[in-house]
């Protein structure tokens, strides 16, 4: 019998790497650090102007599978939008990144860089803690799957209070004519205050500004969209809420009490909420 020769391994295929996107000027040779990256922009913290500046610099590259003139059309037409909106929407006193600068040909809009936590990051805190007092309670119990949060919201001022803020900026955002487009509970931010008190049980910082981000998506709705556009908007913050935290759903009760008293024409846009709710609920059955 011929002795087996072993065959040889493959050789590994080859390492594939990406070149980043070279990044037009003042930006070429900044330190960036990249937040996001989508299928449209680009997200970095950075500076602006001064080193103790700190900024958020929204990119949008080139897109190669578009024709230049058209790219350069479209990146113009939304960078302007969205700067167009949030300057308005800063203007009426809602709490919104300011506009530092924009270069619309180069596709670049620099914002201010808002501190804090993202309500997400701030939920997840807080159910976290409530679980740790439910398994003490149990005897010791290292955690809690499904915590009785419903039992648990009546005694929690701070964050019923937090919900109410959420409830509030984003009846304020509605009321005048804009919708998000795109409000999940990363795109809430809570800035702390001067006089925010930091000692809280959950060891976040529940006092605090609620500052909407990421007004990309978002859009100034005419007259005949704006109650749909809005439950829409609604719409996509319950998922949010139900998605990332399901265990804090009841809480949303509270941002749409709120949101219902925040200005003439809410509670219309609460009775399209339902029909809403019912589509994506059909969506999900059919899938």
């Amino acid at each position: 019998m011929a002795p087996s020769v072993d065959t040889p391994d493959p050789p590994p295929p080859p390492t594939l790497t990406r070149t980043p996107h070279t990044l037009p000027a003042p930006f070429t040779n900044s330190s960036l650090s990249v937040l996001t990256q989508g299928a449209e922009a680009l997200v970095y913290r950075t500076t602006f102007l001064t080193p103790n500046t700190p900024c958020v610099l929204k990119y949008r590259p080139p897109k190669p599978y578009r024709h230049p003139t058209l790219d350069k059309r479209l990146t113009k037409a939304r960078l302007l939008a969205e700067a167009r909106v949030l300057v308005r929407v800063r203007k009426e006193g809602i709490k919104v990144p300011a506009v530092l600068g924009g270069d619309w040909e180069n596709g670049w809009l620099v914002l201010e860089w808002v501190g804090g936590s993202t309500v997400r990051r701030v939920l997840d805190g807080w159910v976290e803690s409530v679980q740790r007092r439910l398994a003490d309670a149990e005897g010791g119990r290292e955690q809690v799957e499904q915590p009785d949060l419903e039992a648990q919201v009546g005694g929690e001022e701070e964050i019923l209070d937090l919900m109410r803020r959420i409830g509030r900026a984003v009846g304020k955002l509605h009321g005048i004519g804009v919708v998000h487009g795109d409000l999940t509970t990363s795109n809430l931010m809570l800035r702390p205050t001067p006089k925010a008190n930091v000692a809280e049980k959950t060891g976040q910082l529940l006092d605090g500004d609620i500052v909407l981000i990421d007004f990309g998506l978002a859009s100034q709705t005419t007259t005949q969209q704006q109650d749909e556009d809005r439950a829409v908007d609604l719409y996509v913050l319950e998922r949010a809420f139900a998605a990332t935290h399901p265990s804090a759903e009841p809480l949303f009760q509270e941002v749409l009490k709120e949101y219902g008293e925040s200005y003439n024409g809410a509670k219309k846009v609460l009775k399209r909420l339902a029909d809403v709710r019912l589509r994506g609920r059909k969506r999900s059955m059919l899938g």
